[in-house]
């Protein structure tokens, strides 16, 4: 039996639109939100808009051009060039306090739109060392956001312990893995689809799909 209604927070990219199918699956009702925080590649929000149509879900998108004020980094700055960090230190595509506030206001969202669960892509196995999507984390916030608004609502972390072949691997079993590999956006450069296969984010996809399918028997 489906549960009642779920906000899934969606950038277009390759995590988000799979939690987006996984949760069309488990939920009665889904919406989707985007946050606009003054990221380089527009395209990316374009993305998100055109899925969440293209599968008849209610989108909305969220002004956040503060937090671009208050972290540049290199998904914010064309003079900041991507860089994976030295061991032990975060890549500078971290964004300080992104994942706190896109899923603070996303409880804000679900508590105006009556919904209780919240849905987020983030991942400890591929998260490049990103403090703000680890299990920790997610539970610790989940209480806060619970004890803020007298509320009950639970986050949903569908990717946590998978890595990108096990993501690939989710999409296929949800029957969506060519839509996911064709419509969305994870490249830092701005590219559809495969991207440009040289950025992190892209290596990180591509070699995740190469791994499933090699797995699967197809070339």
């Amino acid at each position: 039996m489906k549960k009642d209604k779920a906000i899934v927070v969606f950038s277009g990219g390759q995590d988000s639109t799979t939690c987006l199918f996984w949760a069309m699956q488990k939920f009665k009702e889904v919406e989707t939100v985007t946050f606009d925080y003054g990221q380089k590649h527009k395209l990316e929000i374009e993305c998100a808009k055109e899925i969440a149509e293209d599968l008849g879900v209610k989108h909305h998108i969220l002004d956040m051009s503060l937090l671009n004020q208050l972290a540049p980094n290199a998904l914010t700055r064309e003079s900041i060039e991507v860089d994976e960090g030295d061991e032990g230190e975060l890549p500078n595509t971290f964004v300080p306090g992104r994942n706190l506030l896109f899923l603070s206001f996303a409880g804000v969202l679900a508590k105006q739109v009556g919904a209780k669960h919240l849905v987020t892509g983030v991942s400890e196995t591929d998260f490049s060392g990103y403090p703000d999507c680890r299990d920790t984390f997610i539970k610790s916030l989940n209480v806060t956001l619970n004890l803020s608004m007298d509320e009950v609502f639970v986050i949903h972390t569908p990717l946590m312990y998978l890595d990108k072949k096990g993501v690939w691997g989710l999409s296929d079993e949800l029957g969506v893995l060519d839509i996911i590999r064709e419509k969305t956006l994870t490249c830092y450069n701005g590219i559809k689809a495969d991207g440009c296969g040289e950025c992190p984010a892209c290596k990180l996809r591509n070699h995740g799909l190469e791994q499933y399918l090699l797995n699967k028997g197809e070339k």
